[in-house]
C-alpha cells in the first residue's frame, strides 16, 4: 500500500506528469550520439494515430504484433502468460493488457528481457507483469520519450524497469520485487527529464537506483519498503555522465530497508538498512519524506569509491521526518566536498553530532568540507570486503582509492582473502 496522504505529503511535479510523451524541441546529449534519419529524437510523431493491433486475434504474438504496428499504434493484449522476449523498434507504440495480472510475460529463466525498447521514441508500455527473465522486466534504451505505468515486475535477474541513456520519460503506478539490483532504475542521462511516483518497491537489493542521473529527475510520492536499501543516487565511473546531481527525491515513505534476505548482488551490500542515500551525488533535494525503521542511517550522504572517489556537495537535506534508526538519522560522510546542508528535519541523532549546527542550510560552516569518518567507515569496509570477492585484477586501485580517507583519519584497513 502507498503511504497516506497524512504519511508523505503530496509533492506534484505538474509538468513532468503531462509531457513524458510530448517530444522535446531541443536535441539531447543522448540524441546526438545517433547518426542517420531515425534513432532517439529525429523520429516525428505521426500526424494521426496508428491502428489497432490485438493479441491473438490479429496476431498470435505480442513481437508480431509489434512488428506488424504502426507508429502511433495500439497493441492490445489479452490475458495469458506469453513466453517471449519482446523487442520493440517501432515508435510511438502503446503497448497495453487487458489485465494486470492476468497478462503475463514469462521469461522461464532463460530468456533476457520481457519487453525492451531500443532507440524507438514516445514508447508506452501499460497494465501487464513480466517475470522470470535473466535481465530486466522492462527496458528502454536510447530513447525520447518513455513511460511505463500500471506495470508489475518481479523476480526478474538484474532490474524491475529500466531506462538507460534516455530522457523525458516516467514509471508511475508499478510495482517491483525481488531483482538483485534495483527494482526501479533510472541512468546515465543529463538531462533526464525523468519521473518516478506513485510506485511500490519491495524486496530488491535497491528500491531506486540511479546511476549518473542528473538534470531534472524526480522521485516522489512513493513506497520503498523491504529491500536491502530504500532510494540511491549514485555516481559511478562505469557509466558516462559523472557525477550525479540535480534529483530531487520528495514526499516518499521509505521503510524497514533492513531485508538481508532479498536477492542482491555483492556490491548491493554496502548500502544494507539505509533509506536514502545519496552516494557522490552533488546538488539533489531530499525533502519531505517520511523515514523510518533502519539498522544503520535513515538519510545519508556518502563519497562513493570507484575509478575515482566521488565526494558529496551542494546537496540539500529539508524537513523530513526521520526516526527510529540504529546508528543515526541523519549522516553525512567525511571526506566531503562542502556545500551539503541539513535543515527543518524531525530526528533524533546523527553523525557528526549537532549536524543542523554544523551543517545548516544557509550557514558558512556549510560550504566547508567535513563529515563524520564514522559515518563512511562501516559502508566502505562492506564496499571493500565485497569488492575483494567481485572486482578481481580491478581491487588493488579501487582498494587504495578507498583507503585514502582513512589512512588520512589515521586510520588505515586491512583486508586479507585470496
Amino acid at each position: 500500500m502507498l503511504a497516506s496522504r497524512a504519511m508523505r505529503p503530496r509533492v506534484r511535479a505538474l509538468l513532468l506528469v503531462a509531457l513524458p510523451l510530448l517530444l522535446p524541441l531541443f536535441p539531447s546529449r543522448a540524441v546526438a550520439r545517433e547518426g542517420g534519419q531515425v534513432g532517439p529524437g529525429r523520429e516525428q510523431p505521426p500526424a494521426l494515430p496508428g491502428g489497432e493491433v490485438r493479441v491473438p486475434r490479429d496476431a498470435p504474438t505480442i513481437q508480431a504484433a509489434v512488428d506488424a504496428a504502426e507508429p502511433g499504434g495500439l497493441v492490445l493484449i489479452s490475458p495469458g502468460v506469453y513466453e517471449e522476449a519482446v523487442l520493440v523498434r517501432t515508435p510511438f507504440l502503446t503497448i497495453r493488457g487487458l489485465d494486470r495480472n492476468g497478462v503475463i510475460l514469462e521469461g522461464g529463466f532463460r530468456l533476457a528481457n520481457g519487453i525492451e525498447v531500443v532507440q524507438a521514441d514516445g514508447v508506452a508500455i501499460e497494465n501487464l507483469t513480466a517475470r522470470h527473465y535473466l535481465g530486466n522486466g522492462f527496458v528502454w534504451r536510447t530513447v525520447f520519450g518513455f513511460r511505463g505505468s500500471y506495470l508489475t515486475a518481479y523476480n526478474d535477474g538484474d532490474y524491475g524497469m529500466f531506462a538507460f541513456d534516455s530522457a523525458f520519460g516516467q514509471f508511475d503506478h508499478s510495482y517491483a520485487s525481488g531483482h538483485p539490483d534495483s527494482g526501479f532504475y533510472v541512468g546515465q542521462c543529463d538531462p533526464c527529464h525523468a519521473l518516478v511516483t506513485d510506485v511500490l518497491a519491495e524486496n530488491n537489493a535497491v528500491g531506486f537506483s540511479g546511476t549518473n542521473a542528473s538534470g531534472d529527475l524526480r522521485i516522489v510520492n512513493s513506497e520503498w519498503r523491504d529491500n536491502l536499501a530504500g532510494i540511491v543516487p549514485n555516481t559511478l565511473d562505469s557509466e558516462e555522465d559523472a557525477p550525479q546531481r540535480d534529483a530531487l527525491i520528495a514526499g516518499n515513505w521509505v521503510h524497514d530497508n533492513n531485508n538481508a534476505d532479498a536477492p542482491s548482488f555483492e556490491l548491493e551490500y554496502p548500502s544494507l538498512g539505509m533509506g536514502i542515500i545519496v552516494n557522490g551525488g552533488r546538488d539533489n533535494v531530499v525533502t519531505q519524506n517520511l523515514v523510518e525503521g533502519h539498522g544503520r542511517f535513515g538519510i545519508a550522504l556518502l563519497a562513493s569509491p570507484d575509478q575515482n572517489l566521488w565526494l558529496t556537495a551542494g546537496n540539500e537535506v529539508r524537513d523530513n521526518v526521520v526516526r527510529h534508526s540504529g546508528q543515526a538519522d541523519l549522516a553525512l560522510g567525511a571526506p566531503s566536498a562542502g556545500g551539503d546542508c541539513f535543515a527543518g528535519n524531525a530526528f533524533g541523532s546523527s553523525l557528526p553530532p549537532a549536524i543542523e549546527w554544523l551543517a545548516r542550510c544557509g550557514s558558512p560552516l556549510a560550504r566547508i568540507p567535513g563529515g563524520s569518518m564514522t559515518a563512511l567507515i562501516g559502508p566502505f569496509e562492506r564496499y571493500l570486503q565485497a569488492a575483494l570477492e567481485n572486482a578481481g585484477p580491478r581491487l588493488n586501485q579501487r582498494i587504495r582509492i578507498a583507503l585514502q580517507p582513512f589512512e588520512n583519519a589515521g586510520r588505515v584497513v586491512i583486508f586479507a582473502g585470496a
